[in-house]
């Protein structure tokens, strides 16, 4: 793996992580989201995600952005405030060289001192590489909707993985 340094997002990152976002949106059934975002939605995000006390990281190669991890809300409810769902983007040209599993171990790591104590990750079926790093992590999968997503005339299931942590 190249050098990779972890840190925490900033709002300077806007731009960087719309664009590696963007082409999951524009390429891909992995997000349902259909129209772009800009780096100000994507500021926007990152406030939300850091005043609520979750944490986004980004893996950083050469000052680029090479990819993100990030916490959220799982649902709005008060009695939801202890899990979090778990998301997980790589830029196109940096998947399969581990930085996932770098940003998800750091990001669960960060998590444990936290009030958070599920995880939950969201699937667009089928996807062995996303299902794959989530099992890694321990992470089962608790739930499977069919045809709940609709997207480039297609319509797509969506599974459930979670893991309690210690």
């Amino acid at each position: 793996m190249v050098d990779v340094k972890l840190r925490k997002v900033e709002f300077t990152d806007a731009q960087q992580i719309a664009n590696i976002y963007n082409y999951y949106i524009e390429n891909t059934v992995i997000t349902f989201e259909e129209q772009l975002v800009s780096a100000r939605e994507i500021e926007s995000r990152i406030e939300k995600i850091e005043t609520s006390g979750h944490v986004w990281l980004v893996a950083e190669t050469d000052s680029h952005i090479v990819g993100y991890a990030y916490s959220a809300a799982w649902r709005d409810r008060s009695a939801y405030r202890f899990a979090s769902e778990v998301s997980v983007y790589l830029s196109n040209n940096s998947q399969g060289k581990g930085l996932g599993s770098l940003l998800y171990q750091t990001l669960f790591e960060q998590l444990k001192s936290t009030e958070i104590k599920i995880l939950i990750g969201g699937i667009t079926l089928p996807n062995e590489a996303s299902v794959a790093l989530h099992e890694k992590f321990g992470m089962e999968k608790v739930a499977h909707f069919r045809e709940v997503g609709f997207k480039f005339d297609q319509w797509l299931d969506v599974g459930y993985w979670q893991v309690k942590l210690n």
